[in-house]
């Protein structure tokens, strides 16, 4: 991999991405957002001739519906995406948050008409269910339309269901998009070593807490804390009221608890996910045996929360664009030259944003859009060597989504629980022959640790702020509205957990859970990840044994999509998800990175032998 020792001028567009921007106005076609709602609404007019006649449509008719409605979902799906695409690189314009607004609203109108189809669809017998769904007609709906009906026991009726609806756009919505405006103006003033400071976004304040000196990491983690505090008490009241939110709803809707909606919704079972939380708090000391190793790593008796993610390396490496699309590439075409051939597209058609950029708003993702357009990437590129491995992770989104496409719009997306399989089989990839190209001892050891890191974010991390998130959400239905202090406790103590011993959390790091948009945006998602890094790994292990005769069945497994139940899906890559022993054996790949590191560490002279 081409670094630099010492990262060259900030004004460098190849080492800050300056001039990756996506090209999104084709997923327009030359037509307006008003054109293309209003074409939406008239489909939507067009299909609700159907009402109170569901259970009497034959496959046939069904049949013609459905492609209809795939038309309509394809044109809310291209404006939606376009607006909030916009949106997410610059929340601070004003105009782009209007034209969100505007498009939610429309859209919430138009889905409302087509309301009455799921009440009466979850209504039909189940004979004659399957009887409809065996017609091959139906093929590109079916599982679509079978899960649908698993909602039946929490469907309201069709005018309290408008009503949720239509307050869903003034209620959830508005304050998850008034949360994405407040963490993106969150600025960050980072110490220069002159005794003055630069103002930066918060994601490159974060990115300084990879520094290799513990100085610079105490005061950029001193720095971030300074920038959550305005508007904190802000945010801890949108946390409130969309907890509260989710209460009521799920009150309503009569789940049994508060992450039920999302497991019916990722096709779990709460047994199976309790039994995935379960397992992987259990294993929480694999975690704590990394951060002592790297304690001895480092030279420090004991970690601070800022000193996770330091760099391992005798000197902090900066990575240029250029050359991460290329590591990245050639470790796809390592594994299928199929999928190198189709990730170069992202570079090549404007299909990636990466620049940090004042209003953008933090993290990174990959946007499906349609499955007639293509998708798009959404970096924060700060050049730092886990850099690369975030582009390889949501180019592995990207390039499931485009596999996947062939399936339309009812198949083409996964529950979430099998969201991560590509990103972390792509990213595991990437970093698998990054490792085996690597001779040097330190530089070996720091890619483990990359690694590791990696694997104990998305797997125990994850968890432990699913730990997070059930403690505020249980203690805002039984106690009532969460203080900023208490938010800070929780949050302190299901960090603790994980953490034990190893690692000292900080008293400033108890307002950090403040900037995360999952528990805003998607409540419950976390889990996801860890299930998705566990199943990824288990995908990889298979890899390893077979060699090149599993591509295409991993490749089987992105082309299908959604299309089939995901005990189904993950049988075509000889994976049983109805296993008990199937998380332990994910654990256990973790333990043995762990395992690897520390031999890395003694090679490398770091710790003694």
């Amino acid at each position: 991999m081409a670094v630099t020792e010492d990262a060259p001028p900030a004004d460098d567009p190849d080492l800050s991405a300056a001039d990756v921007a996506w090209d999104i106005d084709p997923l327009l076609q030359d037509r307006s957002i008003d054109d293309l709602l209003d074409e939406s609404d008239a489909i939507a007019a067009e299909l609700a001739g159907v009402r109170g006649t569901v259970a009497d449509l034959d496959a046939e008719r069904l049949a013609g519906f459905m492609h209809r409605f795939a038309a309509l979902q394809e044109l809310l799906g291209r404006a939606g995406s376009w607006s909030s695409l916009r949106f997410a690189v610059d929340t601070l314009d004003e105009a782009n948050g209007a034209l969100l607004q505007k498009l939610q609203e429309r859209a919430t109108e138009i889905s409302n008409q087509l309301i009455f189809f799921e009440l009466e669809w979850a209504e039909v017998p189940d004979e004659r269910v399957e009887e409809l769904l065996a017609d091959e007609r139906l093929g590109f709906c079916d599982h679509w339309l079978h899960s649908a009906r698993r909602y039946r026991p929490h469907l309201l009726t069709e005018p309290e269901e408008k009503v949720l609806s239509d307050k869903r756009v003034t209620g959830a919505s508005a304050w998850s998009r008034l949360f994405s405006e407040l963490s993106s103006a969150i600025t960050v003033e980072l110490p220069d070593g002159d005794g003055a400071t630069t103002t930066v976004a918060l994601e490159q304040g974060l990115s300084r807490l990879s520094h290799p000196d513990r100085e610079v990491r105490r005061r950029a983690a001193e720095a971030v804390t300074a920038g959550l505090a305005p508007g904190l008490r802000t945010r801890a009241f949108v946390f409130n009221t969309l907890l509260a939110d989710k209460a009521t709803d799920d009150r309503l809707r009569r789940y049994d608890s508060w992450i039920s909606s999302r497991n019916l919704s990722n096709e779990a079972s709460d047994a199976s996910v309790q039994a995935l939380v379960e397992a992987v708090v259990s294993r929480y000391e694999t975690a704590r045996r990394w951060y002592r190793l790297k304690a001895r790593i480092l030279g420090i008796d004991r970690l601070a929360d800022y000193d996770r993610m330091a760099s391992v390396a005798e000197s902090e490496k900066t990575i240029a664009w250029s050359h991460a699309r290329e590591l990245v590439l050639d470790a796809y075409a390592s594994f299928s030259p199929t999928l190198a051939g189709v990730a170069g597209r992202f570079f090549d058609e404007g299909w990636i944003d990466a620049p940090v950029r004042p209003g953008k708003r933090p993290g990174a993702f990959c946007a499906y859009t349609v499955p007639s357009h293509h998708p798009y990437l959404f970096l924060n590129w700060t050049a730092k060597q886990h850099d690369a491995l975030t582009l390889a992770h949501e180019l592995g989104h990207g390039l499931h989504a485009y596999l996947a496409r062939e399936q339309g719009v009812f198949h083409q997306t996964t529950p979430l629980t099998l969201a991560e399989t590509a990103s972390v089989f792509g990213e595991t990839v990437t970093f698998g022959r990054l490792l085996a190209e690597t001779d040097d001892a330190d530089d070996r050891l720091s890619l483990l640790a990359q690694s590791v890191e990696g694997a104990i974010a998305t797997v125990f991390r994850q968890v432990a702020m699913n730990r997070f998130e059930h403690a505020v959400h249980t203690e805002r239905r039984e106690v009532g509205e969460l203080s900023v202090e208490r938010f800070g406790e929780l949050w302190a103590a299901t960090q603790t957990d994980l953490l034990g011993d190893a690692v000292e959390v900080t008293e400033g790091y108890r307002t950090w859970w403040s900037y995360i948009p999952h528990f805003i945006g998607t409540p419950g998602y976390v889990y996801a990840y860890a299930y998705g890094q566990l199943l990824a790994m288990s995908v990889y292990r298979r890899y390893e044994e077979r060699g090149a005769e599993f591509v295409e069945q991993y490749l089987g497994l992105l082309a299908a999509g959604g299309s089939r139940p995901p005990e189904e899906l993950t049988r075509l890559v000889d994976c049983d998800l109805e296993d008990p022993s199937f998380w332990d054996a994910g654990l256990d790949l973790v333990d043995e990175r762990v395992e690897q590191a520390e031999a890395a560490a003694v090679a490398a002279g770091r710790v003694p032998d």
